[in-house]
């Protein structure tokens, strides 16, 4: 099925662009783990807060025109083309212990930065407005290569968009990401427990991030 932007170009799903990165490299995946998209892992992890209630967190729904239908039999109906109405904004929304959480999840092979390109203006600007709104908002980022996980806060987001925007590097350099960002240990099962981490995150914000890596 050929999915399509509001702008015409063509939808390549997150997942498909991390494993055509990851072609014809070796991984030491653990058999539990193997072939787990970022996108799968944290789909565990909310099923196993649900199941807890310990938060409700969920993937987002995002509405699809459809444009072409064929109809190989009279019981059988194949979408061919499809269209995203509106442009997407993060991956997930829920809540918390009474705090809003909106975050996106992104892969990334490169074993020295994170490319900005990854996140697209309409996104930025929707987690301002949670920002704005006293929401938790974030990006969780899997680095392929060492199969290490970082919780990174807009506000981390924010002050390298802006750099960006004044003509300085297009990408958040690891070391950067591993000072600034929060890092969510692996465990059995779930495989990413992001929650703890979370906490810590937002126990920075209520301080006013007196880190001053992140201050600026």
């Amino acid at each position: 099925m050929t999915i399509r932007y509001p702008n015409g170009k063509l939808y390549t799903p997150a997942s498909s662009v991390a494993k055509a990165e990851k072609q014809g490299k070796t991984k030491d995946f653990s058999f539990s783990n193997r072939g787990k998209t970022l996108e799968d892992e944290i789909n565990e992890a909310n099923d196993y807060y649900l199941e807890r209630r310990l938060a409700i967190i969920h993937k987002k729904p995002v509405p699809v025109q459809i444009v072409k239908v064929e109809y190989p039999s009279r019981s059988a109906a194949v979408i061919k083309e499809a269209y995203f109405r509106t442009p997407s904004t993060t991956d997930y929304n829920g809540v918390w212990n009474g705090h809003y959480i909106d975050f996106d999840a992104k892969e990334t092979a490169s074993k020295t930065s994170f490319p900005l390109k990854n996140i697209h203006t309409h996104q930025m600007t929707h987690m301002q407005q949670v920002t704005e709104q006293n929401g938790v908002a974030f990006i969780i980022i899997r680095f392929s290569a060492f199969e290490r996980y970082f919780i990174v806060p807009y506000e981390v987001l924010q002050k390298a968009w802006q750099a960006m925007a004044h003509g300085e590097r297009k990408s958040i350099p690891f070391s950067t990401i591993e000072k600034e960002a929060y890092e969510i240990p692996t465990s059995y099962y779930p495989r990413i427990d992001y929650l703890p981490v979370l906490q810590q995150l937002i126990v920075a914000k209520s301080h006013g991030f007196e880190s001053e890596e992140i201050v600026e």
